[in-house]
């Protein structure tokens, strides 16, 4: 088991920040993932955003893990 403070300090950056991040990269990557198709060069930046998409899950896995943040 690991330490509870972990596990708080996740639940507030899954609470706080981590569902802004990812409504901020969906908007983008919507948009983004169209046109990638015309602009292969985009692919990269649709890559980032996908992963900035899916940070709540990270942090809701780490939360679940108790897992220090560094």
């Amino acid at each position: 088991m690991g330490n509870p403070v972990w596990f708080i300090f996740w639940l507030l950056v899954f609470w706080f920040i981590s569902f802004f991040v990812a409504f901020f990269c969906a908007f983008f990557y919507v948009i983004l993932y169209v046109i990638v198709v015309c602009v292969p060069g985009l692919s990269g930046i649709t890559d980032m955003l996908l992963q900035g998409l899916q940070f709540p899950h990270y942090c809701a896995k780490a939360m679940l893990e108790c897992k220090p943040a560094c």
